[in-house]
């Protein structure tokens, strides 16, 4: 056997774990806590749920781009491959950088957090928290060390249990009567400065929150029939994320009027007090610990298949592209969660966490404008699915992701100047690599 033939992914995922990636991957803790920030910045009901809704039509177009680029590119690393493909080597280098940044960083997030919650339901375990975090973190190294199908089936698994949680809450709060929503008196216009800069700050959440809605793009080379199960699993699981990101706003509005959840820093907990009594705190503590345990599932196996990618094309150490007899890109996955061990035990990965939509969005847009790039340079390539209306989705796609981020930069300049800075630093680390690939050939 050949070392580049031991080195390939195994093709053992289908369209199951594709849409059970995409909902496990997207919906977090993130929909309980932002909805109290967004009332906040907004403070106006149809404006909030606008808000959501334009967040989740922008991910359907770019759903629609990337089922393109997936199937006619169905690469480990997602976005970086086409990226790279359209623009050149160093595109392709600081865009996969870019994702793999974003998606390395929350599996140390999410296991402090699980560790936060478990401490809320058992007082007792406070000084425990960071054991906790860290043995959650070597669990589900374990597991995915065990091989592919191991990870696959628990991400099935515990992406239904997050469904049937999110649907109950939304069922039981329309089910309460106890409040009547206020009228919602409306003072501001949209146009003042300060309604557009909230409306920027609650879409960078919103888009956050949207986060993992192209997951099934990174695993595109294990998939057994991607021409197929990349597009279906993209609207299928986009549509199922939109409609309960939508639905549990209107709920917990049902509950309790804007004004109440406004600044709430865990607005569904404050509405299942309202609707389930003193239990209601606990209630959202365990659907909340069953939801980033199956994010966390998907963002242990993401970053490794990012880095994979990059390692396969110079972008990092050729050890990088070994792989178990599992199916597990074994070196990858273990630097990524190194990596998050000294994130759990620093903890302090914040500044890390927090331009991470603004990274994501970058790598979209470039991806977005890879398509018609590709559509012009190599219009012979096979595509087994065409984006569909082009190019008028795909521009306006562009444009969207452009309109945020002059939005994003409007609001959040800070960020855009680390992530410049990134940016320029990477360049003559990205000529280091390159000479020493073109000397190896």
């Amino acid at each position: 056997m050949t070392e580049t033939k031991k080195n390939q992914l195994k093709k053992s995922l289908g369209l199951s774990f594709n849409i059970a990636v995409l909902i496990g991957g997207t919906i977090g803790v993130g929909i309980l806590r932002t909805p109290g920030a967004i009332a906040g910045m907004l403070n106006d009901y149809w404006l909030i749920i606008i808000c959501w809704i334009f967040g989740g039509l922008y991910i359907l177009i770019g759903a629609n781009s990337y089922a393109e680029l997936a199937t006619m590119l169905p690469k480990a690393g997602g976005s970086y491959n086409y990226i790279k493909r359209a623009f050149g080597e160093y595109a392709g280098f600081i865009s996969g950088w870019f994702d793999y940044i974003t998606n390395v960083v929350p599996p140390a997030f999410y296991c402090i957090v699980i560790s936060e919650y478990i401490v809320i339901l058992f007082p007792n375990l406070e000084s425990y928290s960071t054991v906790i975090a860290i043995a959650f973190l070597i669990g589900f190294v374990l597991i995915h060390i065990s091989g592919v199908k191991n990870g696959s089936l628990i991400q099935q698994i515990t992406s239904l249990i997050k469904v049937i949680c999110f649907v109950a809450l939304i069922v039981a709060c329309f089910m309460y009567s106890g409040v009547k929503l206020n009228p919602i008196e409306k003072n501001s216009s949209f146009f003042e400065i300060g309604i557009l800069f909230g409306f920027f700050k609650s879409l960078q959440l919103i888009i956050g929150t949207y986060d993992g809605w192209y997951s099934v793009c990174f695993f595109a080379e294990e998939d057994k029939n991607p021409s197929k199960n990349i597009p279906k699993s993209l609207y299928t699981g986009a549509i199922l994320v939109i409609l309960i990101y939508v639905l549990i706003n209107i709920a917990f509005f049902h509950v309790l009027p804007v004004a109440s959840l406004a600044n709430s820093h865990l607005a569904a907990a404050d509405v299942s007090k309202v609707v389930f009594g003193n239990n209601g705190a606990i209630i959202v503590t365990v659907i909340a610990i069953l939801s980033l345990i199956s994010i966390l599932n998907a963002y242990m196996m993401i970053p490794a298949r990012i880095l994979y990618g990059l390692s396969r094309d110079g972008f990092f150490f050729q050890k990088g592209t070994t792989i178990n007899k599992g199916g597990t890109p074994i070196v990858t996955l273990l630097i990524s969660s190194l990596f998050s061990l000294l994130l759990i035990s620093i903890g302090s990965f914040e500044v890390l966490f927090s331009f991470g939509t603004f990274m994501s969005v970058i790598v979209w847009g470039l991806a977005y404008c890879s398509l018609i790039k590709l559509r012009s340079k190599e219009p012979s390539l096979l595509r087994p699915y065409r984006s569909r209306w082009y190019p008028w989705s795909t521009l306006i796609a562009i444009i969207a992701t452009s309109g945020l981020l002059i939005g994003f930069i409007y609001s959040d300049t800070k960020n855009f100047i680390i992530i410049l800075t990134i940016t320029l630093i990477s360049y003559p680390l990205f000529l280091v690599l390159d000479h020493r690939n073109k000397k190896n050939k």
